[in-house]
């Protein structure tokens, strides 16, 4: 009962709905903490293909040239050099092409 503390209606205070509603709320913490590593995969490439687009380039084409150059750097510090730091992103763009 401790943990459905907060819990909206008869979660918070009826013991088997409160159980019900808790173990439910673990399988559901369990299954997003997989998929948010997916969530944020996806947001990061969505950002990089966005930079890279302003070099005339698309993500799956500017990617490939970065493993052919044997560049490695993740697509987390890519997205990130994308968003902070331009320069350094289009030197890398430029290093590629």
């Amino acid at each position: 009962m401790k943990q459905t503390k907060g819990y909206f209606g008869r979660r918070k205070n009826v013991w088997t709905v409160s159980k019900n509603a808790y173990e439910k709320g673990l399988s559901y913490a369990y299954r997003d903490r997989r998929k948010k590593k997916a969530e944020f995969r996806a947001l990061w490439i969505q950002r990089i293909n966005a930079a890279v687009r302003e070099y005339d380039m698309s993500y799956s084409e500017f990617m490939g040239k970065l493993s052919k150059a044997d560049i490695k750097i993740n697509r987390k510090v890519l997205a990130d050099l994308a968003m902070n730091d331009p320069k350094a992103f289009e030197a890398i763009v430029k290093k590629v092409q």
